[in-house]
């Protein structure tokens, strides 16, 4: 079966990805601007409260993903051993060199402290601008990540099939690929039989919100749109269904 999970932001939106039958929820804050950023401790706590199984982002900072700084690496390994305090099902995050390859030093900075055997780990799409994502894949299965959330290093995952293809052929079984960027109700199909292990979705809609002078010239806010949602989980489950038998 073809795992479900949507990127949430609040507790309304994990109480309507349980509605529509997700699997799980990525926990983030600020997506729409920055591709999200960790959520409050008090925001984990209450999501985690659900009962949904939760998955923190754990990213300090918008842009880049290179932590040259000690400081922003102290920031994530204290939110990492925060959230899993609070109760989360596991973690995502990423990091990468200068060189635009998987940051382990890093990464291994992040988690210490952190038990890592109770929980999963997920490696976001910082994957998405490395070159040999095919050595990043081998790399994260040797650290013991989980899976890797991609869209097959394309702006949108319908423009990454072929690559999203390639690395599920590569995984081999020996880390979960997840197709994320993107994705609408029309790319299930082509996703589905590229044979990845879940898919990933924001299907987020903005609430008209004016925030007024002060605040920093938004106009609303995010929200789960639960009829999107419920139709990528419908038709998520309709193509399992028909999945053919080997």
């Amino acid at each position: 079966m073809t795992a479900l999970e949507f990127a949430v932001q609040d507790v309304a939106g994990a109480l309507g990805a349980r509605r529509v039958g997700a699997d799980r929820v990525e926990l983030c804050a600020a997506l729409g601007g920055t591709g999200g950023l960790t959520a409050s401790i008090g925001t984990i706590a209450a999501v985690v409260a659900t009962g949904m199984p939760v998955h923190a982002l754990i990213r300090c900072r918008a842009g880049g993903f290179e932590y040259r700084d000690p400081a922003e690496v102290a920031v994530m390994n204290a939110d990492a051993r925060a959230a899993v305090s609070a109760g989360v099902a596991g973690l995502v995050l990423g990091a990468l060199t200068p060189q635009r390859r998987v940051d382990v030093d890093t990464l291994r900075r992040v988690l210490e402290g952190v038990p890592v055997e109770d929980i999963e780990l997920t490696f976001h799409r910082a994957i998405d601008v490395i070159s040999d994502r095919a050595a990043a894949v081998d790399t994260l299965v040797e650290l013991g990540i989980t899976r890797v959330l991609t869209s097959g290093g394309a702006t949108r995952c319908a423009e990454g099939i072929a690559d999203l293809a390639a690395m599920v052929d590569h995984a081999a079984g020996r880390i979960q690929i997840m197709a994320g960027g993107g994705v609408t109700v029309a790319d299930l199909p082509a996703l589905h039989g590229a044979g990845v292990d879940a898919v990933h979705l924001s299907a987020r809609r903005v609430v008209a919100d004016d925030g007024g002078p002060g605040g920093g010239g938004t106009t609303g806010h995010d929200q789960l749109d639960e009829d999107v949602a419920f139709a990528v989980a419908a038709q998520l489950r309709q193509l399992d269904l028909t999945r053919p038998v080997s």
